[in-house]
């Protein structure tokens, strides 16, 4: 079974849910509707963006900024690739997880990604490893190299700690509770700042390492707070009071979740591949300790206004209806948001408002506001063209299509590495400068590529 056969199966759940609990005549999907159905979505996801600029306006108020900057932004990069396998767990258990038979089998699975992840990760922090990866292949700075290990170490419990709540947030979801989602993300973040506090306070911890612990620390809890929010429903599942019509004739088989799930964690793998491919190229580039330091605070602003585009995708797959009726209705919404997201990330980034953002806010100095700003020019784009491949792949999940979301991701980071090629080694741009236009250039690729196969499904 492939990509596309196994992307079959969520479509099916979810057909089978909207028959058991829809009315035969639904009412009509409005742009009020819609944006009420949206908006919790973005809540989760905005609460999530916060995270970024509150940990490295800190990290920049705290002694070597441009060092521990650059070693948070190394260190988180690798934890997000470590964590790629898992990231779509929220979506298999929105799917599959439908009785006592379900459960089990997708919860041991996500405990076998979990233990496997976390080997990766705990490979990592080997010193001889760690030298390796950091300082030769990369060819950091040593100081830099130095500060990355602790703040690594101190993500470790951060992978499997996403699978988990991932796990048991898509349990919430399929029942309709998506506002205990929201708890959850709160008391990540609530969590997240009193230790960030506790360890600026109370600790000698230098900034790279602050941000890691305080991270770790919120997202566990935040596992820990999904697994309590679903405790009832979890005991109806094991009752076999929760015990819908299973996925197929024959039951849930290791197999069958193998062949779901492995095109999910590819796409999410080649998605977030492109952070260390970025450092890599970055660190080669000119300004490299500089354009590392400003990297993560450009893409945290960025990534305030991608998060409405992210939450977009799910909104639409569950609003689209049967016979796609809610089409036209999603499109405009889809446009505005878009207009809406570019024109707010351009009013920062494109007038004085930058100079106050990134430094009075974000605390950079001022020789790195004048590398961040051009960076985050570059990628006023992004946010909407993060809308429109949502609205893309929401498409091809609803017409059971997903192999070319896969083909996307892959040829985004074709984009990304040639951008980077020419924009460091061919044109001599500063590392930031050059990252951000080849972030642009592998979207707009990955963009144009879903327009042919979408176009031919909504021919037919």
């Amino acid at each position: 079974m492939g990509p596309t056969g196994s992307a079959t199966l969520p479509i099916r759940a979810a057909g089978r849910a909207r028959i058991m609990t829809s009315s035969p005549k639904p009412p009509t999907l409005t742009l009020t509707r819609t944006s009420i159905f949206w908006a919790p979505l973005a809540l989760t996801w905005l609460m999530m963006a916060v995270e970024g600029p509150l940990l490295t306006a800190v990290i920049a108020r705290m002694p070597d900024p441009k060092l521990n900057l650059a070693a948070f932004g190394i260190a988180f990069a690798f934890a997000l690739i470590v964590e790629a396998p898992v990231i779509m767990m929220m979506a298999a258990s929105t799917a599959l997880v439908s009785n006592r038979e379900t459960y089990l089998k997708l919860r041991n699975f996500t405990q076998a990604l979990n233990v496997a992840i976390t080997v990766t990760m705990m490979i990592g922090l080997v010193p001889a490893v760690h030298h390796w990866v950091i300082a030769d292949l990369l060819g950091l700075d040593p100081s830099v190299s130095r500060l990355t290990w602790l703040p690594l170490a101190l993500l470790l419990p951060w992978p499997a700690a996403i699978g988990l709540r991932r796990f048991y947030q898509g349990i919430l979801i399929r029942n309709g509770m998506t506002r205990r989602v929201a708890y959850g993300t709160a008391l990540r973040l609530v969590t997240m700042a009193g230790t960030t506090a506790a360890l600026v306070l109370g600790t000698n911890l230098e900034g790279a390492a602050v941000g890691a612990a305080a991270l770790s620390l919120g997202v566990t809890a935040e596992a820990v707070g999904a697994r309590m929010l679903s405790r009832d429903l979890i005991r109806r599942l094991l009752d076999g009071r929760l015990a819908e019509t299973p996925i197929d004739d024959t039951g849930l088989h290791y197999r069958t979740i193998i062949h779901f799930y492995t095109p999910l964690a590819l796409t999410s793998f080649l998605s977030l591949g492109v952070q260390p491919i970025v450092t890599f190229f970055v660190g080669h580039g000119r300004a490299p300790l500089e354009s590392l330091a400003v990297l993560p605070v450009v893409h945290a602003l960025v990534f305030i206004f991608r998060a409405l585009g992210l939450a977009f995708q799910e909104a639409a797959i569950a609003l689209f209806g049967d016979r796609m009726e809610g089409y036209a209705t999603l499109r405009r919404f889809m446009l505005l948001l878009a207009f809406g997201v570019f024109a707010c990330l351009g009013l920062i980034v494109w007038t004085p408002l930058a100079q106050w953002w990134f430094h009075s806010v974000a605390g950079l100095s001022s020789d790195l506001v004048a590398i961040a700003v051009p960076a985050a020019r570059i990628l006023t784009i992004m946010p909407a063209l993060t809308v429109w491949i949502s609205w893309q792949r929401a498409q091809l999940v609803h017409f059971k299509k997903t192999s070319p979301i896969t083909w996307a991701s892959a040829l985004e980071i074709t984009g990304v590495v040639a951008g980077l090629v020419a924009g460091i080694m061919i044109f001599d741009l500063v590392g930031a400068t050059a990252a951000a236009a080849a972030l642009v250039l592998g979207r707009l690729a990955a963009n144009g590529w879903l327009i042919p196969p979408i176009r031919r499904l909504l021919s037919t």
